[in-house]
């Protein structure tokens, strides 16, 4: 029967190979080596793969033999916390709201669409809110994370340090209208000590504060565009082009005039001398 069968697949093959044109006869017998080299070559490896165990991983939940082991363990869950917290205390206690809203105005005044992109505004909003908030973050360093790690001051020591300056450049960035607003809102009394304002009334007062000004940044900025756009509108309708739109005509003169007045110069050296 063995006979028989392979007897049939060569009678097979034979009658694949007279069915094809002389031309082709060789390359068929050429792929057919290449298919039988292919296959004895990874049959080996693949047997060799599969002798090679998968490691797995577990996660065990063992009891603390000492307060020291629970201590870590917060820290470790403390850590992770603040991690995914960061970007929310990055916009929201920072300048950086400022900076990214006024940064969008600008693209939005210019009419060039995407242009600059989203991970440009965001990188430059970034690295200017690190340059404006230096003094701050230079004073966190010192005087909460530094004396934390050489274990001069516990966690609650460190967050209180760090927070200090952080309160103060909030408080310089705030109105008193808004700040008044949420102690109203919060039922607090009216107090001249800022010690004696909680962070949960400062942090949403600072943060309604840097949107009423960045927005105020932003319609300043729009008027010169505006007007340019009523200037080249009033031009083409004067010459009968109806048609012609004029977000079209009026680009290439607010790229000039931006540039011709230096205009990232004037945003930046604005933007950070707001904060001062």
């Amino acid at each position: 029967m063995a006979n028989n069968g392979m007897m049939g697949t060569k009678g097979l093959s034979n009658l694949y190979i007279n069915i094809l044109p002389s031309n082709m006869r060789p390359l068929l017998l050429v792929a057919l080596i290449i298919f039988v080299s292919l296959f004895s070559f990874f049959s080996p490896m693949e047997a060799e793969a599969a002798q090679i165990p998968i490691p797995g991983m577990e996660i065990n939940f063992n009891e603390a033999e000492s307060p020291e082991d629970v201590a870590v363990t917060v820290q470790i869950l403390l850590l992770l916390t603040v991690l995914s917290l960061a970007p929310a205390i990055l916009i929201m206690l920072t300048s950086f709201t400022r900076i990214v809203i006024v940064l969008g105005f600008i693209r939005r005044a210019l009419a060039t669409q995407t242009t600059p992109p989203n991970q440009v505004i965001i990188g430059l909003a970034i690295f200017l809110t690190l340059f404006t908030m230096r003094t701050v973050i230079a004073d966190i360093n010192e005087n909460a994370f530094q004396p934390y790690l050489n274990e001069e001051i516990n966690q609650i020591e460190a967050f209180e340090n760090a927070m200090d300056p952080i309160r103060e450049f909030m408080f310089r960035q705030t109105r008193e209208r808004d700040l008044a607003m949420f102690m109203e809102i919060a039922d607090e009394p009216p107090t001249e000590d800022l010690d004696s304002i909680s962070n949960t009334v400062l942090i949403p007062s600072f943060i309604i504060s840097e949107l009423k000004t960045a927005f105020q940044m932003g319609f300043v900025l729009f008027i010169p565009f505006i007007v340019l756009d009523m200037v080249i509108a009033s031009t083409l309708l004067s010459m009968g082009m109806m048609m012609l739109p004029p977000a079209m005509i009026s680009l290439p003169f607010k790229l000039l005039l931006f540039i011709m007045v230096d205009g990232w110069n004037i945003i930046i050296r604005s933007l950070v001398g707001s904060f001062n």
